[in-house]
């Protein structure tokens, strides 16, 4: 009996704890876009891009022009010539290739950086925002969550933005 009664106790004090739990929604995808690190970031891969474009722009130029002066000398030239000359051409080519893949690589690593600093500083604000508030949880709104009651949850965007300075 005294096992029951402490059973029922138990139960209704977990009740009405969870009753008084509270639950917080983000949406960091607008928090993120609103920082200006972001900005930054943003506008330093851009920059980024437009020079490893130029680069390969220029390596392109060249083989262009070197192909076609082959071209209109290649009746003409002897075959160990010609034969060396489309190697270089085909070896300019492969250089070519291999640093578009290198660019693409460093870009992805920029940006995956640049964001990761980006997002641990989010992330901090919110476990601050968290704590501060006493929420059991706060979730993602734009993490393909299918619903979320605006009724039980409290929205806390506005609350780390404020945190991290932002309007």
């Amino acid at each position: 009996m005294k096992k029951f009664i402490l059973c029922a106790i138990c139960a209704i004090c977990g009740l009405s704890a969870q009753a008084q739990a509270k639950f917080g929604h983000v949406n960091t995808q607008e928090i993120v876009q609103a920082m200006p690190e972001f900005t930054t970031a943003r506008t330093e891969i851009e920059a980024l891009t437009q020079q490893y474009e130029a680069d390969l722009k220029s390596m392109q130029d060249e083989l262009q022009k070197k192909g076609e002066a082959f071209d209109k000398e290649q009746a003409s030239l002897p075959d160990n010539i010609k034969q060396r000359r489309q190697q270089e051409l085909q070896e300019m080519y492969q250089k070519i290739q291999q640093s578009f893949q290198d660019n693409q690589q460093a870009l992805q690593k920029a940006q995956q950086e640049k964001m990761q600093a980006i997002t641990a500083k989010v992330l901090d604000a919110i476990k601050t925002i968290g704590q501060e508030g006493g929420y059991v949880y706060i979730m993602e709104m734009g993490a393909g969550i299918p619903y979320i009651s605006t009724t039980l949850s409290t929205d806390v965007t506005a609350q780390v933005k404020a945190k991290l300075g932002l309007k």
